[in-house]
């Protein structure tokens, strides 16, 4: 049967070659009305480009990268459906060899058909397209346009003016909601608590105000919610934490105020949290972080939270990254982070009032890119290696700190002291000689801190849901 299976694959092929090729032919043609608003469009764009000589034909057959079509079947009525073709993206502004999407100019516009002639669009996007000539987004009600339209990206457009809420419209419909680094401002409006499909949503580096009323109720598939770098104030909404489903929740650097809500600890699959640069005031670091296990990022940095760090990093090993900088912490930094926290790869404590010594632990920190722990108060012999400063390098961040001193082993001009290590560590002076300085290696079993394959499992799938996201790991690269 093998056999017989292999001889007939060649006629298999060449009949479903010819078959593709039969309803490749027989495919509706592009409304010739709809073409000709997708040229007007490509001109608004772009129009130092000759769009209808390029591409002469059919669009659904020959089109720019950034012209996508779909083939839709019309059952009216219901006896005798009809198959159509019709624009299902446009996407504008070159991002890459891999996305050559039409390229815009300095001076692109916004071409009003591309709301009433695209009545099947399901994806519109605008990489770096306005940005000197101001454009304003238009009026879209009524008009029928965004009904079926599920994501709606504006990236790098400083000179895109308006309202959020003109731009969201009646796009009823939508999955992703991105607007990073535009010129949209107001306040954030009622209605997108009413897209109740909306899996991503991300304002970032617009010019909105106000408070941050979102009525969240209904946003049950929101996994990304970025605010961040914006003029919004006033306290976090306690239903945040209702949002079960989110997997990174971004706020940073904005005005809002008051405590930390409690109810973010409910937000047992978030993997990213940002909520620095704000004005939280001082209720200590929220200890609602050691029962999110699923944590990867942290950042509370500029925030005058106050108080000592707590014991919180039992169930938080997978953490990577760290930022409390600059957040008025005072005591010593627990050796527990350093046992527990051993994939951290960024950790910043920089610019608070800590004092006692490093911890001994955080010489073994094996995936570690960079530790920051200038200007605060800390004394002692630094516990790491030639070969652990070696790799960090400048990245090893000690100034500030004058009780600090290195070992032997680390002064400048030694032989076996690196040029990055002297480059890193010049402004240390050299320690008493004394054995209790010298951490004591015993302490640490090689396999207490070798990450079982479980783990390494753990991670591969988390890198996985990063990417199908679209979201990152600041400090960290997972090789896969």
């Amino acid at each position: 049967m093998a056999k017989a299976k292999t001889r007939s694959s060649p006629l298999l092929f060449l009949a479903t070659l010819l078959s593709f090729l039969l309803v490749s032919h027989q495919q509706p043609a592009l409304d010739s009305a709809e073409q000709d608003s997708a040229y007007s469009v490509l001109d608004s764009i772009n129009p130092d480009i000759p769009w209808r000589s390029l591409y002469p034909d059919d669009l659904c057959l020959s089109a720019p990268h950034g012209v996508v079509c779909d083939y839709f079947t019309d059952e009216d009525p219901p006896t005798n459906s009809t198959e159509t073709a019709h624009i299902s993206e446009l996407s504008f502004g070159y991002v890459s060899d891999y996305t050559p999407n039409p390229p815009c100019t300095p001076n692109s516009t916004l071409d009003p058909l591309i709301f009433t002639s695209f009545k099947y669009l399901r994806k519109l996007f605008f990489y770096k397209c306005f940005t000197e000539t101001p454009v304003s987004w238009p009026e879209v009600s009524g008009s029928g346009f965004g009904a079926g339209l599920e994501e709606l990206v504006l990236i790098e457009n400083p000179a895109l003016v308006g309202s959020l809420d003109g731009i969201v419209g009646n796009f009823t419909n939508l999955r992703r909601l991105v607007l990073t680094g535009n010129g949209v401002s107001g306040n954030i409006p009622d209605k997108v608590g009413d897209l109740v499909d909306m899996e991503e949503l991300t304002l970032s580096r617009n010019r909105l105000s106000g408070k941050a009323r979102l009525n969240l109720a209904r946003l049950s598939k929101l996994r990304v919610l970025d605010l961040s770098q914006n003029y919004l104030d006033g306290n976090v909404p306690e239903s945040m934490g209702n949002l079960s489903q989110l997997l990174k929740l971004d706020l940073s650097s904005n005005g809002f105020y008051g405590k930390i809500p409690e109810s973010l600890g409910n937000l047992q699959r978030l993997e990213f949290l940002d909520l620095s640069f704000n004005r939280f005031g001082n209720f200590g670091v929220p200890l609602f972080l050691g029962g999110m296990p699923r944590l990867r990022e942290v950042y509370l940095s500029g925030n005058m939270l106050g108080g000592h760090i707590p014991e919180i990093w039992g169930k938080l090993g997978g953490i990577s990254g760290i930022g409390f900088s600059n957040m008025g912490l005072v005591g010593s930094i627990p050796a527990s982070m350093g046992l527990h926290l051993r994939n951290l790869c960024y950790l910043g404590l920089d610019n608070n009032r800590l004092e006692g010594e490093v911890p001994e632990e955080f010489g073994f920190l094996e995936f570690v890119n960079e530790i920051n722990l200038e200007n605060n108060n800390l004394t002692g012999r630094i516990p790491f290696t030639v070969n652990f400063t070696a790799k960090i390098g400048e990245k090893l961040k000690l100034k500030g700190n004058s009780g600090l001193c290195v070992g032997e082993d680390l002064e400048p001009g030694k032989s076996n002291a690196t040029t990055t290590t002297t480059t890193s560590l010049g402004q240390l002076k050299l320690c008493k000689k004394s054995g209790s300085d010298i951490p004591n290696a015993a302490l640490f079993r090689e396999d207490v801190f070798v990450a079982s394959s479980s783990m390494q499992g753990m991670l591969s799938s988390v890198h996985l849901l990063v990417v199908s996201m679209g979201l990152f790991y600041h400090y960290c690269s997972l090789v896969i």
